[in-house]
Order: structure tokens, then C-alpha cells, then sequence
């Protein structure tokens, strides 16, 4: 008997970011089935992934924007905890 196990979109789109990939949102849908790309990211990032969104220009002057796995800044995780520890 071979056992399926699940795995969610969610992990999916984290383990391709993980891998350093750099996704755009038509990507994420295609690649992964997600309805809604952006609730995927926003999903993630409420979980405490810093995933950032970065614009490219390619030589003929197209602008894609492609989401990536990022390192947060001291900034950013000091108002964090601030932020825990007011609440």
C-alpha cells in the first residue's frame, strides 16, 4: 500500500523560493494551480518569510515584477519584536 501525502500550495511556492527561484505572479499560477497568486505571498509572509517583490526591466524595456525569497533586515525584525512586545 503506498501512502500519499499532501502538499499544499503554500509549501510548493516556499520550496521553489527556498531553491532561489524568482517567481512572477502568472508563474505561481501556472506552476503551482494557484487561483490567487498574491493570497499565496501574502499567506507566506504573515507566516514570517520575508518575501520581497522586485521590478525587472529586460532590454527591449518590458517590466515584469518577480517575487523573491529575501534576508530582513535588523530593522525590520527589531519592530517585529517591538511590536510583540507592546501587544
Amino acid at each position: 500500500m503506498t501512502t500519499t501525502t499532501f502538499v499544499s500550495k503554500e509549501t510548493k511556492v516556499l520550496t521553489a523560493l527556498q531553491n532561489g527561484a524568482e517567481l512572477t505572479s502568472k508563474q505561481i499560477a501556472a506552476r503551482f494551480g494557484a487561483g490567487n497568486p498574491q493570497a499565496v505571498i501574502q499567506a507566506l509572509r504573515f507566516k514570517g518569510f520575508p518575501i520581497y517583490l522586485n521590478t525587472h526591466s529586460d532590454s527591449k524595456g518590458r517590466v515584469t515584477n518577480k517575487y523573491r525569497l529575501g534576508t530582513a533586515s535588523r530593522e525590520v525584525i527589531a519592530a517585529g519584536y517591538q511590536a510583540l512586545a507592546n501587544s
